[in-house]
């Protein structure tokens, strides 16, 4: 099969869902299929993968996305060729999808990666937060209905997307991660390195360091129950908008001592940091997929975190983490009880990477695999698209 990935943003830019889309790519062609990646912008940005095809866009500030509303000439002629279009962003890439999918019969996969439900703000600042609320159910619905197969990677974003009016068919795929690195022994970073005190409890928290981790009530929930477990420090592996306020708020309670940051890591490097701690911290309500606590449960650590869609499908509660209710006063009683109980911590330690090897890609590449192979083999549906008719309203399908 040759089957074009449709991204709103690939490659140099760093986020779960471009290295998910990366390790899809590798894990399909291992198969023996050919995986292209269709995106804007970074034209010279040189790809260490082969079948990257970029089309020129206006960048948007340094958010690290291009704004176009079409693919250049010999980027659509590619498209044509493909057996299958898989989109991974429902706006502009999944616009293009339908433009240039439908006139070829292609069939068409959408895998909603983010809670757009909570995320209308940023990706649409231009309207007031009902309008794009209101937007939001009613542009996913539709588009859900007019694509072939709709994947959600978690139970609980299915239920987010019915609550958002999706009537459509869903299949519930997880994105497969490599726990390769995260199974095997490794040196932990020295905590001497770090200024972490051997006989500390030691939590850590790696990702991006951005407003939709929820990184500041952490920190309040941490500088809470660190006055009375002051054998208790906190350390933050990543980077983003977020950090330099982070850094204050770890000044200004008087913590920076027991609240540390890595900056920017090496994802090579990850596992070395992980297995230098005793238990993974969250505090994220948006994630679709939590990347993270998955890499955290292979590595051996227990997980603290909110009981949310993503979070809390993969974490059980007493069994390889703890969850919590979303409010402040939960999750600290929550991290009191993991600092305090440490047969507890060794017992979730113990069966966490049990839990990530459901997430592994060589068990979810399979079946995303089947999934495309049905929709190739099986018969072609025509209906009168909604898009269809909209375009021939404004002049027509470009080419």
């Amino acid at each position: 099969m040759r089957i074009g990935m449709l991204v709103d943003v690939y490659k140099p830019h760093v986020s779960g869902v471009t290295h998910h889309i990366s390790l899809t790519k590798k894990t399909i062609e291992s198969s023996g299929h050919e995986v292209f990646i269709f995106t804007f912008g970074d034209l010279d940005y040189p790809d260490d993968e082969p079948n990257i095809h970029r089309s020129p866009g206006v960048p948007l500030a340094d958010t690290g996305y291009y704004l176009n509303f079409g693919y250049s000439s010999a980027v659509r002629a590619v498209v044509r060729t493909m057996d299958l279009l898989h989109v991974h962003h429902p706006f502009l890439s999944g616009r293009l999808a339908l433009r240039y999918g439908r006139p070829a019969k292609l069939p068409i996969v959408f895998t909603n990666h983010t809670r757009y439900d909570l995320y209308a703000q940023a990706y649409l600042p231009m309207l007031p937060d009902q309008i794009g609320a209101s937007f939001l159910s009613a542009y996913l619905p539709t588009f859900c209905r007019e694509v072939d197969l709709v994947i959600a990677p978690s139970e609980g974003l299915r239920r987010v997307l019915y609550d958002l009016g999706v009537r459509s068919p869903i299949e519930v795929v997880p994105n497969g991660v490599d726990l390769t690195r995260f199974r095997a022994d490794v040196t932990p970073v020295a905590r001497a390195s770090l200024g972490i005190p051997e006989e500390d409890v030691l939590l850590i928290f790696s990702g991006r360091l951005g407003p939709e981790k929820n990184l500041h009530f952490l920190l309040r929930a941490f500088a809470g129950v660190q006055a009375a477990f002051p054998r208790t420090s906190l350390l933050l592996v990543g980077d983003g908008p977020e950090r330099d306020n982070l850094e204050d708020v770890a000044v200004r309670s008087g913590l920076q001592e027991k609240i540390r940051f890595t900056g920017m890591v090496d994802y090579l490097q990850v596992p070395s940091y992980l297995a230098a701690a005793d238990g993974f911290v969250t505090t994220s309500v948006t994630e679709v997929h939590p990347l993270s606590v998955i890499e955290a449960l292979a590595a051996g650590l227990p997980v603290v975190g909110i009981q949310s869609p993503g979070v809390g499908d993969t974490i059980t509660d007493g069994h390889d983490g703890l969850l919590s209710a979303n409010d402040l006063a939960a999750y600290s009683a929550k991290l009191t009880r993991f600092l305090v109980q440490g047969d507890l911590r060794a017992q979730m330690a113990a069966v966490a990477p049990a839990t990530a090897e459901k997430y592994a890609i060589e068990r979810t590449g399979p079946i995303l695999e089947a999934q495309y192979e049905r929709l190739v083999r099986g018969p072609r549906k025509i209906r009168h698209r909604v898009w269809q008719r909209l375009w021939q309203r404004v002049g027509g399908f470009p080419n």
